[in-house]
């Protein structure tokens, strides 16, 4: 009896690990086929699928460093959670300068800034900025401030202070995805414009209102009004250089009105500016308005009373909605705080050095890496196939392996691979666990496969400068993803 049962054992293995090399050879044999294929063929591809035990099961140009897009936030996000921790709170700070007389503060109201990217956010992972200010208000009234003589400074000290990264492109300063990091934040470093459309074509556009308020903002509109279900073809323009924003191009007629988005430079004065209106409506006067920490002289953080501090959800909400939703900015943030964390000051360049450290420290070979933002807006960004690979390997060897792993999107559920694979059973295609990444002639996808309990495939599609379509890219994108969950998807 006990020999049965050892040979049926035997057999189960045998079986076993046939059914997982004749897998392994098919996903092989289908990227042998993509390497025929024109929509690849006419690309530069670079792609690699490994194992569990590190050997390749496929690859094309596994070596070659290429346009990652929004690939590179599963390093951001890896690398905050490994030196951070899942339970980080970012930390925000009221404290004031003078003394405080009669309810009056002779001096002024500082909001103190550690780089919290989810301070007045709309997303749901949030907590309410009316929540916040009521917070903030009753520190005011415990330390007996019912008037504020000076201004109500917005202190973003914790980071350097840096638009966008070098490598950006110009047109990426005025876009809502083209916001970016500051050591005080707010509303995601984005303002919401209303509009109102003429009722004819070549009509100018009313500029209505504008969420949060900028004080000093100029906004020259020079926009018209567009054909009927023509839609939204605006350009917003904007710099840190001056505090001018421009709005060009047309706005269909036919609706009541448009809401669009845009970045700002100036996010710790949105927020001085947004609280002191809370104050206000509370009773709270502040004498001489609100200011920037770069137009004055501030006193050193340590010698101002500290009366309040809020914080931030947990890092791991803030990692599941950078990767879900892909968003920059909460990438572009986590990216600066690996840098300051490891060497104190918030900056590009830090995080740079901060981050090449510690992938050497996980014991990775830098070759095929090069990252210059967190987010991979970048043109500058080049990884290789192989390196992501490695990368996800090392990861599953860390603590925090469960928590990085559940916060990567899967086909057909929330986040940006809700439509990937559609006409596949949710069973099949939620074994994958992987980040897109999209940019002009740019289709990415990484990340990990499921192949047995504690066994993962780790995989890279990296496709650049194709001359295709983008629909027709991803449909072939989606075959090869197919192919790693064992599931043969028809040529459309």
């Amino acid at each position: 009896m006990k020999n049965k049962a050892s040979l049926l054992l035997i057999i189960l293995t045998l079986a076993t690990s046939y059914n997982s090399l004749a897998k392994d050879r098919n996903i092989q044999r289908h990227v042998n086929q993509m390497k025929k294929d024109t929509l690849f063929g006419n690309s530069v591809v670079g792609l690699m699928v490994m194992d569990s035990k590190g050997r390749c099961v496929a690859s094309w140009n596994p070596d070659s460093p290429l346009l990652t897009a929004s690939t590179m936030k599963t390093i951001s996000t890896g690398l905050a959670l490994h030196i951070l921790g899942p339970d980080y709170r970012f930390r925000t700070r009221i404290g004031y300068s003078g003394v405080i007389s009669d309810g009056v503060l002779d001096g002024d109201l500082y909001i103190i800034g550690g780089g919290d990217p989810t301070l007045g956010s709309k997303d749901t992972v949030a907590t309410p900025i009316e929540k916040i200010f009521t917070i903030w208000h009753e520190a005011l009234e415990a330390a007996g401030i019912k008037k504020i003589r000076g201004s109500i400074i917005g202190d973003d000290r914790f980071f350097e202070n840096e638009a966008i990264p070098d490598s950006w492109s110009w047109s990426n300063l005025g876009p809502y995805y083209g916001s970016t990091a500051s050591g005080l934040s707010f509303c995601e470093n984005l303002q919401y414009f209303t509009f109102v459309p003429g009722k004819t074509r070549g009509e100018p556009v009313e500029f209505s209102s504008v969420y949060p308020e900028l004080p000093g903002m100029e906004y020259k509109n020079k926009m018209t009004t567009g054909g009927e279900g023509t839609g939204d073809r605006s350009s917003y323009y904007i710099s840190d250089l001056s505090k001018v924003g421009v709005f060009k191009g047309s706005l269909g007629s036919g609706r009541e009105s448009y809401t669009l988005t845009g970045s700002s430079k100036f996010a710790p004065l949105m927020c001085a500016e947004e609280f002191r209106r809370f104050l206000a409506s509370a009773g709270v006067e502040c004498q001489n308005g609100v200011r920037e920490v770069s137009d004055i002289t501030p006193l050193p953080q340590e010698q101002l009373a500290i009366i309040c501090e809020t914080y931030s959800p947990r890092l791991i909400s803030i990692i599941n909605v950078t990767n879900r939703i892909s968003n920059n900015f909460y990438a572009e943030t986590l990216f600066k705080m690996i840098g300051k964390q490891m060497t104190g000051v918030g900056s590009y360049d830090s995080s740079m050095v901060a981050a090449k450290r510690l992938l050497a420290g996980m014991g990775l070979s830098l070759r095929g890496y090069t990252q210059v933002d967190g987010s991979g807006l970048s043109r500058q960004n080049y990884v290789s196939a192989r390196f992501f690979c490695k990368y996800f390997a090392r990861m599953k060897e860390m603590n925090n392996f469960a928590e990085f792993v559940g916060s990567l999107p899967q086909p057909g559920g929330p986040g940006t691979l809700k439509n990937v694979l559609k006409n596949v059973e949710n069973s099949t295609k939620s074994k994958i666990h992987a980040k897109s990444g999209s940019l002009s002639n740019v289709r990415c996808y990484a990340g990990y496969v499921e192949k047995k309990r504690g066994e993962y495939y780790y995989f890279a599609i990296l496709t650049n400068n194709y001359p295709a379509r983008t629909a027709d890219m991803q449909v072939g994108v989606e075959r090869f993803l197919g192919t790693l969950v064992n599931v043969k998807l028809k040529k459309q």
